[in-house]
């Protein structure tokens, strides 16, 4: 006769193989480190800055404020 197999643990060693499986894959797929962020915080501040800078007044503008 074969070995008598834990049904219940083996579904919930499957289960943790899966979970572990899917949270890999969203690392991958939506993980991004701190410095990342950042970084893209500070060329988006840059940008903005940029633009700003460039903006156009008129002298509708000028007498709105």
């Amino acid at each position: 006769m074969g070995d008598v197999v834990n049904l219940n643990q083996f579904r919930k060693e499957r289960e943790r193989r899966r979970k572990i499986a899917q949270a890999s894959m969203n690392r991958e797929k939506f993980g991004r480190t701190k410095a990342e962020k950042q970084a893209d915080r500070e060329e988006q501040t840059r940008t903005e800055r940029s633009l700003d800078g460039a903006k156009l007044t008129t002298p509708e503008d000028e007498t709105a404020r």
